[in-house]
């Protein structure tokens, strides 16, 4: 099937729903996190057949809210809620004890656990990742990347320094046995010499993940077969994306990153499939512009408009609950995600929070030095002296949460998402105006 659009034809392999073009599909940010990609993936949920996973750790999170429930998730694909078969892949690093923490709290909203699949290859967090990540944050000082000190970038160090411990590893009680004393024994070193830190016991740790081990050993598996498999009976598969296009390893606002692949490519690494097996690229992008942490932010807002986006928007981390950084949305870090991600279609969520704004800008290049520049740099020194272009938009006062019609959206709210959409090339196909699954705009133009 070929789409076209006003900027081109578009190929598709698979029918449209709703103005997302459905068949293998990634969702991924297209910032810097947080735009709802929960709600969004909740959403295609229900038209998918399974879901996965595959980077990150419980350093991300996603809210779904449905059927007036709020379910908070961090490392379990969101998947469960509906009870579809969901898969944390192999890209992924996993702390056991969070795990079941966090499927006992969902057990207790109702959620079933049968089709959850942990794939053998992830990594295990230990500890001592945990230790670490907060020695090494603190002895940066002020040049500390601000991580979630949840022993993500320790692990996935550990995995590239091929010393990890996998998650077929922790099943495998000699073995996690042997694994355990060998780097207990070079990781304590390094925590006392290095960090001034206290030695870790071995049988405390021993102990508690043996305990953890046999809670999720009945749901460990090779999760790339089982993927596989749903792809050679045209089964649709919905990649899960968590963080986000900035804060990816290698094309993120390096250092203040993760330490995983959150773009579309990544995907594939994670899961275990090879790229041909993707159809459709989703870009989440949330109507203005939001991060945590450290790093340049050239949008950023430090003033009345900024706290208002905070509070209406309710921006605070999912994980953390830090209270996120608020900007005017970026274009210039939209147009990247389409490029880096090969998107063909966005989904743009909160526009319900700019309502009651009299004015809203979008920045639409950077002025660096005498020159005006529409690329995303990569240096973060050049980023840093970035200031942003923008264009001025009246805002509106009406409720839309209740809409479901983009035609009956105010005349200011459409002149807006347009003008977004023609900046990227690439379709908006669904608006969101509110936190639930049914507060949500279909543009089937698109169709």
């Amino acid at each position: 099937m070929i789409i076209y659009t006003k900027w081109g034809k578009i190929k598709c392999r698979y029918k449209v729903l709703g103005g997302i073009m459905m068949g293998n599909l990634v969702v991924v940010g297209s910032q810097w996190g947080d735009e709802g990609k929960g709600k969004i993936t909740d959403y295609f949920t229900d038209r998918c057949d399974i879901v996965v996973r595959s980077s990150g750790g419980n350093n991300a999170g996603h809210t779904v809210i449905a059927n007036g429930i709020t379910y908070k998730l961090h490392v379990i694909p969101s998947g469960v809620i509906q009870d579809k078969p969901s898969i944390i892949g192999a890209g992924m690093v996993v702390d056991p004890t969070w795990l079941v923490k966090e499927m006992n709290t969902l057990k207790e909203q109702g959620v079933k656990f049968d089709k959850l699949i942990i794939d053998k290859r992830a990594q295990v967090i230990m500890p001592y990742h945990r230790v670490l990540d907060e020695l090494i944050e603190k002895s940066l000082g002020k040049n500390d990347i601000g991580t979630t000190k949840r022993g993500i970038g320790p692990a996935y160090t550990d995995k590239i320094k091929r010393s990890g411990i996998r998650i077929c590893d922790l099943i495998d009680t000699p073995l996690f046995e042997e694994k355990l004393k060998i780097n207990l024994e070079a990781v304590n070193k390094e925590i006392v010499e290095v960090y001034g830190g206290e030695a870790l016991k071995f049988e405390d740790i021993f102990d508690e993940y043996n305990k953890c081990a046999d809670i999720i050993r009945q749901y460990v598996d090779d999760a790339t077969v089982i993927i596989y498999d749903y792809i050679k009976k045209g089964k649709k598969v919905l990649f899960e994306g968590a963080q986000a296009t900035l804060l990816d390893i290698d094309f993120g606002t390096y250092p203040y990153v993760t330490s995983s692949h959150p773009t579309a490519a990544g995907a594939c690494i994670g899961s275990g499939i090879g790229p041909a097996y993707i159809d459709d690229v989703c870009g989440i992008a949330k109507a203005y512009t939001t991060r945590v942490g450290k790093g340049p932010f050239p949008t950023e807002l430090f003033d009345e408009d900024g706290d208002y986006l905070r509070e209406k928007g309710y921006e605070y981390g999912t994980t953390t609950g830090r209270p996120r950084r608020c900007g005017w949305l970026d274009a210039v870090i939209l147009k990247f995600a389409v490029r880096v991600n090969s998107l063909t279609s966005i989904v743009f969520t909160k526009l319900d929070t700019l309502t009651g704004m009299e004015k809203i800008k979008l920045c639409v290049g950077y002025k660096y030095k005498d020159e005006i520049i529409t690329d995303f740099p990569a240096e973060l020194t050049v980023l840093g002296e970035c200031e942003p272009v923008y264009e001025e938009f009246e805002g509106w006062n009406e409720d839309i949460s209740q809409i479901r019609d983009f035609d009956k959206l105010p005349e200011n709210a459409k002149k807006y998402v347009n003008r977004v959409e023609e900046l990227c090339e690439v379709p908006i196909g669904i608006v969101s105006v509110g936190p639930d699954r049914e507060d949500t705009i279909i543009r089937q133009q698109y169709l």
